[in-house]
């Protein structure tokens, strides 16, 4: 298994160069398809600002290269892995390099997004081509100043070389590759003017470098923001700071389901400090009023008071002095109702069917068993490490907003409609995010912060307190799984998987995972119930629930037929080998490949004494991922002391990088599956803060030991695949310390409820 090493292209559509003023090499490119031919150098070089153009790279004359990254950096690690993949093929050392984080630009970038575990899997051919690219043109220019052919250069480490053993910088060359590359451009341009009908201009071929030949990728590379970061320097959304910015707190329903009557500020405004209270919602109301779709809509669609003051403190003082009317203009929702409609969804005949192999019901029917279980989890708020909040500054002229947010082309499009202003007025920057988990895919904060500035036209920040996010925000929705499977003469002949789940399943995941194409008669039908309680992705969307809950089920199958469970799987990924179904998107191969790798490096085979291990392999974000988890007892509390990871990413770009994530992700699975429980008592959380919603803490995190499947295949995302099978493999392992199933989360709870031993 290798990757592409040649690619051919038009470099006419794939970039720009330009001289600068001050000496060296701007050079316009794009991340993810290829530049479209509308991208335009600027007119005054010697004015640019560079933070007005993230769609380029500076070399400069003293060899310095400057990498605008344009994707949102949510602690995923893109602002350092992305570059890395440019800095490698333009061989250039890192010491070399400065990363800036760019600021939105829809005409030159195609996925400007934070989420799905995607950046690295759509940037891997683009950024390298880039790169090689850039290099090309420094040896082009190189061999032009020494008279020979290009053919006859090497670049290496920033130093170009000839056959003759003659060198150069390529600071001491880049002034001429601009001129040399601008010349090219226009020589290029007169032939395609040239071509007659039918006919082509040959491409050109870049040679990417073959993996072996990897200098940088492949190393441990620390953050590129990792000193600001540990000294407190200003990089995220709550430490930016403009010339006569206000802060905003905003008092938001407390219930879903709630609107607001009426209000009094009379208290709150004499408070010192406070500037003026107002209301807010019209626009995001007159907005939505046009039927425009909108992912924040049940958050935005409300009537809202704001307290603008001249700081923060005092503008959540302020609000606790406002005294405020409101009625219910839906039902409000309790968790205990939840409970029973997703269970009568799971009894009834609605359902909407994603997957249908063979016949199920006639499985059912001639089977010797058949196993039915059902599995339960929870809403879950997002608890980002940084509250949401944003910078607006609405004028005349511009709408200028800054701050964290995983989907910033979707949320500046979504301000310009709402305030009727054209999207070109609008200069979005992202400040690095203290977390998003999915939350800040929603601009609902966003929305906010314009409206606001609309409305007393001047630059303000809003910010929500850690109560505001847990108790007015986006949830993972609450889900129930049951699961039904037929046994015939010791083979799993048919399984029928059926989802309810609060306001449905968005994304469509579920029907073409592991075990879909190793069972004959397969298959999944799903069921929601539309609830005024606002729900979306939640890191690992949907499989972050899912992967527990078929792998336990898989695991009580293998019990029941008395065959070890890892064979199991292995047997039936070995029946999905040759498969023609495109619609399977996993690799049969490579999961088998991570669940041998992860059994062998566990000690799974020859466990020690008092340690009770579970297992599971799972696929999700392009990435296939098994885990075992040990678990030894305490008392009768099941504690977990080990999680092994085994991961097929492809090429490992940034194993330092990818240990953070893997490691996090991991810890997170095993933290929320085990503890974290959030409830719904007439439409309003009953947690507000950390001291009432239980997380995972220090004394409690697991030793995470990772393995990975070293291959030359092209990199898939880490963000998110190993916290779905994490909670699967504690869930499996508590079986075995226990002798007792659990089958709904958080676990920890729900195994008091009962003995759990003896």
């Amino acid at each position: 298994m290798s990757s592409t090493i040649n690619t051919k292209f038009s470099r006419r559509s794939f970039l720009r160069t330009s001289s600068l003023a001050s000496g060296g090499m701007l050079i316009g490119f794009n991340f993810f398809t290829a530049c479209t031919d509308t991208v335009k150098m600027p007119v005054d070089i010697a004015k640019l600002n560079y933070n007005d153009f993230n769609a380029f790279i500076k070399i400069s004359a003293e060899g310095m290269v400057t990498i605008f990254s344009p994707n949102p950096e949510i602690g995923q690690g893109v602002k350092t892995s992305m570059p890395m993949l440019i800095a490698e093929e333009l061989d250039v050392p890192w010491e070399n390099v400065n990363v800036v984080q760019g600021i939105l630009d829809t005409q030159n970038y195609t996925r400007q997004v934070a989420g799905g575990s995607q950046s690295i899997r759509f940037g891997w051919d683009a950024l390298r081509q880039t790169g090689a690219t850039a290099r090309q043109m420094l040896v082009n220019a190189a061999a032009s100043k020494w008279g020979v052919d290009a053919s006859e250069c090497s670049a290496k480490q920033g130093v170009i070389t000839n056959a003759a053993g003659e060198t150069l910088g390529y600071g001491d060359v880049v002034n001429e590759a601009a001129v040399l590359e601008s010349e090219r451009a226009a020589a290029r341009a007169a032939k395609i003017e040239a071509l007659g009908e039918g006919e082509k201009l040959e491409e050109e071929s870049i040679a990417l470098k073959d993996p072996k030949d990897f200098t940088l990728i492949g190393t441990d590379v620390g953050n590129v923001d990792i000193d600001k970061i540990i000294t407190g320097k200003p990089l995220f959304g709550l430490d930016y700071k403009a010339e006569g910015m206000v802060y905003a707190s905003v008092l938001r329903p407390p219930s879903f389901g709630q609107v607001l009557e009426s209000y009094d500020a009379t208290e709150a405004k004499a408070i010192a400090g406070v500037i003026d209270v107002i209301k807010i919602g019209e626009k995001a109301k007159a907005y939505l009023a046009k039927g425009e779709i909108d992912w924040s809509a049940k958050l935005a669609d409300t009537e809202k008071v704001v307290v603008i003051a001249e700081n923060s403190w005092v503008a959540i003082k302020a609000k606790k002095a406002i005294k405020a009317q409101w009625s219910v203009s839906t039902p409000l929702e309790s968790t205990k109702a939840h409970d029973k409609i997703l269970v009568d969804l799971l009894d009834g005949k609605e359902f909407t069917n994603l997957r249908k192999d063979g016949d199920v019901k006639k499985a059912f029917k001639q089977a010797d068993k058949v196993v039915e279980r059902t599995y339960e989890s929870p809403f879950l708020p997002h608890n980002t490490m940084e509250p949401m909040n944003f910078y607006a500054n609405v004028t005349d002229s511009k709408i200028h907003l800054v701050g964290p947010v995983q989907t910033p082309a979707s949320a500046a499009s979504t301000v310009a409609s709402m305030l009727g202003r054209d999207e070109k007025e609008i200069r979005l920057e992202m400040t690095r995010m203290g977390g998003g988990f999915g939350r800040r895919l929603y601009g609902d904060f966003v929305y906010e912060a314009a409206e606001i500035s609309d409305k007393i036209r001047r630059p303000v920040k809003m910010f929500s307190t850690r109560e505001d996010d847990m108790t007015t925000g986006v949830y993972r929705p609450a889900i129930k799984y049951r699961i039904a499977a037929s046994i015939k003469d010791d083979e799993v002949t048919g399984y029928h998987l059926k989802e309810a789940a609060v306001n449905g399943n968005m994304y469509g995941l579920i029907p073409n995972f592991f075990p879909a194409g190793a069972i004959e008669n397969y298959q999944v039908d799903v069921a929601k119930y539309d609830s005024n309680i606002t729900t979306g992705a939640w890191r690992a969307p949907y499989t972050n629930f899912l992967s527990y809950a078929e792998q336990s089920f898989l695991d009580e199958l293998a019990e029941v037929m008395e065959k070890d469970p890892v064979q199991m799987r292995l047997d039936l990924l070995e029946k999905v080998k040759g498969t023609t179904d495109d619609r399977i998107q996993y690799s049969a191969e490579r999961l088998q490949d991570v669940l041998k790798l992860a059994v062998e490096k566990s000690g799974y085979r020859t466990p020690k004494d008092g340690v009770f291990q579970g297992v599971c392999a799972y696929y999700c974000h392009n990435t296939h991922v098994a885990e075992v988890a040990d678990v030894v007892m305490e008392g009768n509390t099941p504690v977990v002391k080990r999680i092994t990871v085994a991961v097929d990413c492809g090429i490992v770009v940034n194993p330092l990088g990818a240990m953070n994530q893997i490691e996090g992700g991991a810890i997170d699975g095993v933290g929320h599956a085990m503890f974290s429980d959030f409830v719904f008592e007439d439409g309003k959380p009953t947690s507000k803060n950390f001291d009432s919603y239980r997380l995972i803490r220090m004394n409690e995190t697991p030793i995470v030991e990772t393995h990975f499947v070293k291959n030359t295949l092209s990199p898939t995302g880490l963000g998110e695949p190993t916290l779905p099978p994490a909670g699967a493999a504690v869930a499996i392992a508590i079986k075995k310390a226990t002798g007792n199933r659990v089958y709904k989360q958080p676990f920890v709870s729900n195994m008091a409820s009962k003995p759990i031993l003896g």
